[in-house]
């Protein structure tokens, strides 16, 4: 009589949403039991222990999850069905949580005055061989929402049109702008281009409930403010 071959059930054998990785994917982390988070960490099993048992086994500890922040690399990668390679990647895991843990919660720059542009990009744009056009995006409380570069042109200009512009603005909910550009010849004096592009923002801006609140540019150390200068009203 031939012997039936005893068959184990693996991962792949459960329904789609009883899987960890797709149980996450549709459901999000929290849904998740901790062996089932740490069932995708580790990936697979051994032959005679799906990675589900695998990683029951390690929470199984006295310690449970506190072992796998206090365990070793050596400690871990001892057990049977772990290695180096999946006590690294655990090891990796739990010291990102802690770093997260650890993130003081996000201090957004607020803009006040044109002083207070400087001092955010001035750094970073007085030293730049091309015009870079960019938009410093303001909540209703004048916080900076983002940074983003419109247009990177040549020695002593920048193509920008309203749509590019205001796309980008629109889909950081921005209450208000501020304009801002450099000039690598460090003269920050603004030239007819500056001052057409300038109009035309801050009526396009009207249209759409968009205010611009002034148009900075970059000098080598210095900057001008259209604003200051009566440009923008």
């Amino acid at each position: 009589m031939i012997r039936e071959m005893e068959y184990r059930y693996t991962l792949k054998d459960l329904p789609a949403n009883c899987r960890p990785r797709e149980r996450l994917a549709q459901y999000g982390p929290q849904s998740l039991s901790n062996s089932e988070l740490l069932a995708i960490l580790l990936r697979t099993g051994t032959p005679t222990e799906t990675v589900l048992e695998l990683a029951n086994q390690l929470l199984a500890q006295p310690k449970g999850l506190r072992f796998l922040a206090e365990a070793s690399v050596e400690e871990l990668s001892a057990y049977r069905g772990i290695g180096l390679a999946k006590a690294t990647q655990i090891k990796a895991a739990v010291e990102l949580g802690r770093r997260v843990a650890s993130v003081s919660p996000e201090i957004r720059p607020v803009i006040k005055s044109p002083q207070d542009v400087s001092l955010l990009v001035m750094d970073d744009m007085r030293f730049l061989d091309r015009e870079h056009f960019r938009t410093i995006a303001l909540n209703s409380k004048n916080q900076v929402v983002g940074i983003d570069t419109i247009s990177i042109g040549s020695l002593n200009s920048s193509l920008v049109h309203p749509r590019e512009l205001f796309r980008t603005v629109i889909s950081r909910s921005a209450a208000a702008i501020v304009l801002v550009h450099n000039h690598p010849s460090g003269d920050p004096s603004p030239s007819r281009e500056d001052l057409e592009v300038t109009r035309r923002i801050v009526e396009v801006g009207k249209l759409l409930g968009v205010e611009v609140l002034d148009h900075i540019i970059i000098g080598d150390g210095c900057f001008i403010s259209l604003k200051e200068k009566g440009i923008i009203s």
